[in-house]
């Protein structure tokens, strides 16, 4: 899948990978079978991948600067100056979250870095990092770490988000806590020890259990300076009703992709029916809890451009045409509301609000120039409007023709 969740191998894979019908279950992941044989069908479910991946060559440290200054390219493109960038070690150039910053240290010192990164790396680093004194926002204009990531469930598409009720096509399946999630008090412990150091949590959360999971987490760790922390749910997807007043009441970020909205939209009913689907990628009700939004695009699952998820952001529109109006429409944002998301939300998201997220001196000068006034079309002409100039630290790295 390209939400990164569940992948499918061949029968060479397999063989290479050593694994049979005698391969026992991953804690976090599920091998599907044959309900007949048990013989593994070959789709692989979040941590049950790493059975297959571990045999997949690792690219070498070329092709993964190869692969960075095509990002760079396509993010000057399309406008985007900045990123929060997950890194999740294993596909680094030396199979650590080291690797990484190197390959990012090294593009800064040549001067080819045209987009500034506040890198997250893996929970499980959180002792390296306080072994070294980061904490969160720490580094140059270009290069920031101080936080963390953990992964409390899987997905919605691949029905291993985890969700208090069953999924309404999968009557026996209520999705997939990680093993950190099993039980609560390992992810409890990993992120005391982490805010202790001074070090920012952001845990992907996707089902409305493991939303109200973290919730309860983060008020036991933060009690009544859990605003400070500044704890970040990643996806925020679907979340029970009496939740949103608890995730402004604690001060935790939602950090949102609203692109999955109008994707997602096309079959979610289907999986978990009106009444949850109802609460799902609610920004509105979000905003009127008093929460903080920040969006971005969670490239590569969704495409990268920001204009596209402006778009979902104000209209709601999914991408099978069945919702022109707006899949339940009134979770829609105004432009103003969309466009802070993307920018002084997400630089509030990574304690950077002071350098960067609106035009005022003494800012860092990053800056776009677009096609379009996007005050000035139809909400459902954003989509096709592009860049024509992106500058970074008052430079300019992208011109169209």
């Amino acid at each position: 899948r390209y939400d990164g969740h569940a992948a499918l191998a061949n029968s060479l894979a397999l063989k290479l990978a050593g694994v049979t019908r005698e391969t026992k279950d991953v804690p976090g992941g599920v091998i599907v079978r044959d309900e007949k044989t048990g013989e593994p069908t070959g789709v692989f479910k979040d941590n049950a991948e790493d059975l297959i991946g571990k045999v997949i060559p690792r690219p070498s440290n070329e092709e993964f600067e190869e692969a960075l200054k095509a990002g760079l390219a396509e993010a000057r493109r399309l406008g985007v100056t900045t990123v929060d960038d997950i890194s999740v070690g294993s596909d680094s150039p030396n199979g650590n979250f080291t690797g990484e910053i190197h390959l990012l240290h090294k593009a800064e010192l040549e001067g080819w870095l045209t987009c500034r990164f506040y890198e997250i790396t893996p929970i499980a680093a959180w002792k390296e990092l306080a072994g070294a004194g980061i904490s969160h926002n720490m580094g140059s204009d270009y290069l920031k770490m101080g936080a963390v990531k953990a992964f409390a469930d899987g997905s919605l598409g691949s029905r291993t988000a985890w969700m208090f009720d069953p999924y309404d096509d999968d009557p026996g399946n209520r999705g997939l806590p990680m093993p950190i999630m099993n039980p609560p008090s390992k992810m409890e412990a990993e992120i005391h020890g982490a805010v202790a150091a001074g070090i920012q949590p952001a845990v992907h959360a996707i089902g409305d259990r493991a939303n109200s999971e973290m919730l309860d987490i983060f008020a036991r760790v933060g009690g009544e300076h859990s605003a400070s922390y500044r704890f970040r749910i990643e996806h925020a997807q679907h979340v029970r009703p009496q939740d949103f007043a608890r995730f402004g009441k604690l001060g935790v970020i939602a950090s949102m992709q609203p692109y999955h909205a109008i994707d997602d939209g096309r079959w979610a009913v289907k999986r978990i029916g009106h009444q949850r689907a109802a609460s799902s990628y609610a920004w509105t009700s979000m905003l009127n809890a008093g929460v903080h939004l920040a969006f971005g695009t969670d490239w590569p699952v969704a495409p990268l451009n920001p204009l596209l998820g402006i778009y979902a952001a104000v209209t709601r529109a999914t991408l099978d045409g069945k919702h022109p109006g707006g899949w339940f429409p009134e979770q829609k944002l105004n432009l103003s509301e969309a466009l802070s998301a993307y920018t002084t939300g997400s630089a509030y998201a990574s304690f950077q609000e002071d350098d960067k997220g609106t035009i005022t001196p003494g800012k860092l000068a990053d800056l776009i120039v677009l096609s379009d006034d996007l005050y000035s079309i139809p909400a459902e002409k954003i989509k096709d409007a592009h860049v024509v100039l992106t500058i970074v630290g008052g430079k300019v790295v992208f011109k169209s023709e």
